[in-house]
């Protein structure tokens, strides 16, 4: 249990990395985003490909009509929340986006809340020492990213929380196959065909990206990797809304390393959701 939420922890650092590394990608060298969307999730599968033949499980109840209609149902809401996210990304700036892209979190635990009452799993727990202080967490992430100027409601924006709200339903869908595979082989599957749907869609041109942005995409597709797959193992062994609780720690290091490498100020607002979030991770952990 300790070691499960020291790694989330973990997870939530790096993932802030990633995002980091993301933003850098889109904003300074402006590589097409379904260009970007393809070299990503070629750059996680070949990211994992080495740690396959050491870590792979596929159990044979993966194989039963169920569980391969869900998850065809995960890959489906991957694509879909990447091509909404895309799409507004490439018309609209971020920074705009963000209060959009910050609903993730809260989409996940209300979604989770709901599947407990709909599927029989400890994944999906009711405890409200927990749950509280998530839907805490969430409102204060969302808030410290609302501006009256980002809230223009256009096509855009929209499309943003769509892809937040596919992306948390692809995460909270997952947790119903995980126990038949191991988080690496889930991920890397996930992927992999994600990227052969992708490159059958948009069919972009990976030859065009210079060596310098092979090898960031191979580092950015390696994060967000152990992230994902830090998040399964999470999702495993504390819950949910548990893991979606702590991994909003990310926010908080993006704060920071955005400041440190981007030399973007961090606001009053920042640092009241930072502290709100620090304190509903301490109570639903000594509770």
């Amino acid at each position: 249990m300790v070691l499960a939420w020291i790694l989330t922890v973990f997870g939530a650092l790096i993932t802030a990395s990633g995002t980091i590394i993301q933003k850098t990608l889109l904003r300074k060298r402006k590589i097409d985003t379904r260009l970007y969307q393809a070299a990503e999730f070629l750059g996680i599968v070949l990211a994992i490909l080495p740690f396959i033949y050491f870590f792979w499980k596929l159990d044979p109840q993966a194989f039963a009509a169920k569980n391969l209609i869900i998850f065809g149902a995960v890959v489906l809401f991957t694509i879909i929340a990447n091509i909404f996210t895309n799409y507004s990304m490439k018309w609209e700036k971020v920074t705009n986006l963000e209060p959009a892209k910050i609903l993730e979190p809260m989409f996940v635990v209300l979604l989770a809340i709901l599947f407990s009452f709909i599927v029989d799993s400890t994944l999906y727990d009711r405890n409200l020492h927990v749950i509280i202080p998530a839907l805490i967490a969430s409102l204060a992430l969302v808030f410290s990213h609302i501006r009256k100027h980002h809230l223009d409601f256009n096509k855009y924006f929209i499309a943003a929380i769509t892809g937040s709200f596919f992306f948390a339903l692809e995460l909270v869908i997952s947790g119903l196959i995980l126990n038949y595979y191991s988080p690496i082989s889930f991920y890397f599957l996930r992927c992999l065909f994600v990227f052969a749907i992708t490159i059958m869609i948009f069919r972009p041109k990976l030859k065009s990206l210079n060596k310098n942005s092979r090898f960031t995409f191979l580092g950015l597709g390696l994060i967000w990797a152990v992230y994902r797959v830090i998040v399964y193992y999470g999702y495993e062994h504390l819950g949910v809304v548990f893991t979606t609780l702590i991994t909003m720690l990310g926010p908080l290091f993006i704060y920071v390393f955005a400041w440190k490498f981007l030399k973007e100020k961090i606001e009053w607002r920042h640092m009241v959701a930072a502290s709100i979030i620090i304190a509903s991770v301490l109570y639903a952990l000594l509770v």
